[in-house]
């Protein structure tokens, strides 16, 4: 009679259930991943009617505006877009498009006046705050801030 050593039935035993773990729970989770991922919409284009994009910053660039608009982002924004403004804010995770980066230089290359707009009408998760931040010079100066966290 052929007896199996019971060492090796034992490791085919452990073998088999790792593929059936395997097939359970990492499969699905990884189609799961697949699945969501292709429901993820591209960011759709912001478009600034060109009067507002070509209107200049009057606020000057110095200490106290970047100071200012320092505590604004951190009052307002931060919470999206992160400390150093790389969208990676405490509320980040649950919006539903992405709230963008500051740091980079296709943000950065945005007109003073398409920030204004942007910030000031706001679109889909990023509200409006035209009510928030009444006063222009102060969203000014928080657009002089932004364009400190460039990379």
């Amino acid at each position: 009679m052929d007896h199996a050593d019971p060492k090796m039935v034992s490791f085919k035993i452990y073998t088999m259930r790792s593929k059936i773990t395997m097939l359970a729970v990492v499969y699905p989770l990884a189609l799961l991943g697949i699945t969501l991922s292709a429901f993820q919409q591209p960011a759709k284009p912001w478009v600034v009617p060109e009067k507002f994009s070509k209107v200049a910053n009057p606020s000057k660039s110095d200490q106290k505006s970047f100071k200012e608009g320092k505590e604004l982002f951190v009052k307002h924004c931060q919470s999206c877009h992160g400390k150093t403004g790389m969208g990676d804010g405490s509320k980040a995770a649950q919006l539903k498009s992405e709230p963008g980066n500051f740091s980079l230089a296709s943000f950065q290359k945005q007109t003073d006046g398409t920030l204004y707009y942007k910030i000031s009408e706001g679109r889909d998760d990023m509200p409006s705050f035209k009510k928030k931040i009444e006063e222009a010079d102060e969203m000014w100066e928080l657009i002089n801030y932004i364009r400190t966290l460039k990379k």
